[in-house]
């Protein structure tokens, strides 16, 4: 028995060495004590400790070819990525890890070993170990070196944000085809009738858990609230103030602000932090108190947000008919 068991600890150890074996054409990597200033390729930096709990948010710059990893709204990784080369560019936008696999090889190239493959679209758009040459190279995939694959893996999980700038709008925009905001497959054109000011929608239903993603739209003056891919919810909104609300990406933190929400009165102000591709802070509070919607609907928003929920704010709208489909604008 005691054989059998060191066996079984054995073979344990070697399936996750080989679970864990470096390519010989990957970038191993090369850690640096500096957590700002440029980054040759290769190099990362790495401190969890700074926020040992809390949503993660992973931001990567196409055109700077880096990856910034905040926990709780702080920075406790960076790295130096290889994001894809012309013609099989990186589509820019906000995406939802959609699954994991440590020992993955690819059905698209030739089996090509992509360990701690984290996959970001259904058209093969994932972040894994790669080769760093110092510039996009990839197919459009986000490559890491192997070292930071392996800790960034450690600590994300399915659902998690990922937020890809690609240098060609101010801030990331709504990818038009990542796994985060799909068309459902039984949509009806009950889901996108007008709304009374007063009126909203509410099904939490139709997807019982899983993370919740909100989307609210100048244009089409609405709120769209997502779990797990699926719409549960919609309510019309006023805007008030002059100018255009903009396109910015917001993450739930931990905690509360101490001052009342605008938007559920009678429960306090969340945490939220704000994400941009130029780096740029946002004031989520100062965007919400020009937002007026049903106090009902908020609640019901409310009770159901939790650390990690996005909010994606747009002057674009975002839902059109197309036949029996609804599209997600980018």
């Amino acid at each position: 028995m005691k054989f059998l068991k060191i066996l079984a600890v054995s073979v344990v150890l070697l399936t996750t060495l080989q679970a864990m074996q470096q390519p010989s054409a990957h970038t191993k990597g090369t850690p640096t004590g500096k957590p700002t200033g440029q980054l040759k390729p290769g190099q990362y930096w790495w401190k969890p400790e700074l926020s040992p709990s809390g949503p993660l948010v992973v931001l990567v710059s196409v055109p700077e070819q880096t990856m910034h990893v905040y926990r709780n709204g702080i920075l406790i990784g960076r790295t130096s990525v290889s994001t894809g080369s012309q013609g099989h560019s990186t589509p820019g936008g906000v995406f939802s890890i959609l699954g994991k696999s440590k020992d993955y090889y690819s059905k698209k190239y030739n089996n090509a070993p992509m360990p701690n493959m984290q996959r970001l679209t259904d058209t093969g758009i994932c972040m894994h170990s790669g080769n760093l040459p110092g510039y996009p190279a990839s197919h459009g995939c986000i490559r890491m070196p192997f070292d930071f694959s392996q800790l960034l893996f450690s600590v994300t999980s399915s659902g998690g944000t990922v937020v890809v700038g690609d240098g060609k709008v101010p801030v990331p925009h709504l990818a038009s085809n990542p796994g985060l905001l799909l068309a459902p497959k039984d949509f009806t054109p009950a889901m996108v009738r007008p709304l009374a000011q007063n009126e909203y929608d509410w099904n939490p239903e139709r997807s019982e858990g899983g993370p919740v993603t909100m989307v609210v739209s100048a244009a089409d003056k609405m709120i769209y609230v997502y779990r797990n891919g699926k719409p549960i919810g919609r309510a019309p909104l006023e805007i008030s103030g002059g100018g255009s609300l903009g396109n910015h990406v917001f993450s739930l933190l931990e905690g509360t602000t101490g001052r009342q929400s605008s938007l559920a009165p009678g429960r306090e102000a969340r945490r939220w932090m704000g994400v941009t591709s130029n780096g740029r802070g946002v004031d989520a509070e100062m965007i919400a108190s020009r937002l007026r919607i049903n106090p009902e609907f908020a609640h019901k928003v409310y009770d159901i947000i939790e650390p990690g929920t996005t909010v994606i704010i747009t002057d674009q709208p975002v839902v059109r008919s197309r036949g029996n489909a609804a599209i997600l604008e980018g």
